[in-house]
């Protein structure tokens, strides 16, 4: 039988496309929810999914920050 695939071999730039695409998408959803569109209806859960999935991608991030001098966020 076989098994899923556990490893995955993306770059930084991979996944900053699959998160751009995962934010357009969920805009595009939204838009319609509030615009009352009967194909929004189809997908009462989508919108929640993709935020969870951004959250998951969000907490993987390691964010670099110097370790001699003054860090200035922004």
């Amino acid at each position: 039988m076989t098994q899923a695939n556990t490893t995955f071999e993306l770059t930084v730039d991979d996944l900053e496309l699959i998160e751009t695409a995962l934010i357009e998408k969920k805009r595009t959803l939204s838009l319609e929810m509030l615009d009352s569109r009967p194909s929004a209806k189809d997908e009462p859960g989508h919108v929640r999914t993709i935020q969870d999935l951004l959250g998951r991608l969000h907490n993987q991030k390691e964010f670099y920050r110097p370790k001699r001098g003054v860090y200035v966020g922004g």
